[in-house]
């Protein structure tokens, strides 16, 4: 079917938006729309200038035979900023209190649409690193682990606290929780991760980090490489972190359980920002 320059134009934006990080031959658009390849490199061309100047991303062009065009997201600073002002101020609800001092999250991560923008926020700061896979823990990150692998354009990992039959044969290695000093189990199907894969490791809440450390162990088991850390929140009354490099969308400073008050603030995010 013959495409009007319109209709490739919308068609060929909703399939980049719908496919980011996904290299796309030009041959395949000039195949798809009946169109010569200088054609559709006009519209790539005006669809780039579009994206750029709205704050949606860019479209990255990969020259040779094998090459084409990429669609990378990113979010502007304004954006960025709106979102995390989002996560403090719903955070911050006294009402989200527990017994024991532990903070209620999960209509926050249960919430579609803010995981979405979360999602758009680690992808876009770690647009640049060389990323196979999006590793998490059970349960509470997963939301946000396929949240960011939908705008890499990458599989999702995740790590388990007990064997499951239906994954086949696992591997299993011992931590210590850095905030209890107890003794826990995680484990990750053998043929879930290959060997020397690049690993962005998420997770929902952070304490002293020991988690996470768990899962950089447990990444050493299958020679892969530690990408980067992304953390929905992170504590900050930690004496000793366990974790050094992350990345953090909000801060939790304080919780005063006799006065209902929860202090949250930005997390490092803008710390990594250009």
């Amino acid at each position: 079917m013959k495409f009007r320059r319109s209709g490739r134009l919308v068609d060929m934006t909703y399939y980049l938006l719908n496919h980011p990080h996904a290299l796309v031959p030009l041959t395949f658009f000039s195949e798809r729309y009946q169109s010569a390849k200088s054609s559709i490199s006009e519209d790539l061309a005006i669809i780039k200038q579009t994206f750029e100047q709205q704050g949606i991303g860019t479209l990255l062009t990969v020259p040779g035979a094998a090459g084409g065009v990429k669609y990378i997201p990113t979010v502007r600073e304004e954006e960025a900023k709106e979102t995390i002002r989002t996560l403090c101020d719903t955070i911050a609800n006294p009402d989200r209190l527990l017994p024991g001092g532990y903070l209620y999250l999960t209509d926050i991560l249960g919430n579609p649409g803010l995981m979405k923008r979360v999602g758009r926020l680690f992808a876009s700061i770690f647009a640049n690193r060389e990323i196979d896979v999006v590793m998490t823990v059970a349960t509470k990150g997963i939301p946000i682990a396929y949240a960011i692998a939908n705008y890499l354009h990458v599989p999702v990992i995740i790590v388990r606290r007990d064997n499951k039959v239906t994954e086949g044969s696992m591997v299993s290695i011992n931590y210590v929780s850095g905030s209890s000093k107890r003794i826990q189990t995680m484990t990750l199907a053998k043929r879930s991760l290959a060997e020397g894969s690049n690993v962005l490791i998420v997770d929902d809440f952070m304490k002293a980090g020991g988690t996470i450390n768990g899962m950089i162990n447990l990444l050493e088991e299958f020679q892969a490489k530690v990408a980067g850390i992304g953390v929905l929140v992170e504590s900050e009354s930690i004496d000793e972190r366990l974790v050094d490099e992350y990345i953090s969308l909000v801060k939790l400073s304080d919780v005063d359980i006799k006065d209902r008050c929860i202090r949250v603030k930005e997390g490092n995010y803008f710390d990594f920002t250009i």
